[in-house]
């Protein structure tokens, strides 16, 4: 192995640990604990070492963000593939989504909450996140009805997604009603 190789891997396992300690502190105690200062400390590297690999917060979210949708996008086809018919894929979907949102929430503030710099629905949006809207359009094309376009059909049924994952964490919704709603969404707005 070339210096050259050694350094590149070196500098790509900084980052993945800068990554995964920003992560881990968001999840316990919140977006505001994560600081540069903070992280140089919990990795043990400077400050400067940090800013050579993000410019600040802001990319550091955006690296966790993208890191969150492709897990997300992997949750979400494991779930949807372990159904059988479309309105069980569609089920299974919405649970693993909200199942994902629920252990996760530092992590899903990161890709839909806060600003990590990342383009969405637009041609500059990054492949983990397009990846992640086409895991969820996957399933949800057969049940999108005739004539319904599937990608604003999965727009729709991400919203409403969202807004369960959002409104229940936020304590806005009764806990004990989880299920009802992910099968009154389902019947709802699934045909099959």
């Amino acid at each position: 192995m070339s210096v050259q190789e050694r350094k590149e891997r070196e500098r790509a396992a900084r980052e993945r640990l800068i990554v995964a300690t920003a992560r881990e502190l968001a999840e316990q105690q919140g977006w505001d604990a994560v600081t540069t200062r903070r992280l140089a400390e919990r990795i043990e590297y400077s400050q400067p070492v940090l800013y050579s690999h993000f410019r600040g917060k802001r990319e550091i979210i955006g690296a966790v963000a993208l890191e969150g949708a492709a897990e997300m996008a992997t949750a979400l086809r494991a779930a949807a593939s372990a159904a059988n018919g479309p309105r069980a894929r569609v089920t299974a979907l919405a649970r693993a989504y909200l199942d994902f949102a629920e252990r996760n929430p530092a992590v899903y503030d990161a890709v839909f909450q806060l600003d990590g710099g990342l383009a969405f629905a637009d041609e500059d949006t990054p492949e983990p996140l397009q990846d992640a809207f086409a895991a969820l359009q996957e399933s949800l094309v057969e049940v999108a009805g005739d004539g319904v376009h599937p990608a604003l059909f999965t727009e729709v049924f991400w919203a409403a997604l969202h807004g369960l994952a959002t409104l229940t964490r936020a304590g806005r919704l009764p806990s004990g009603d989880a299920e009802l709603r992910v099968e009154l969404l389902v019947d709802r707005l699934a045909r099959s």
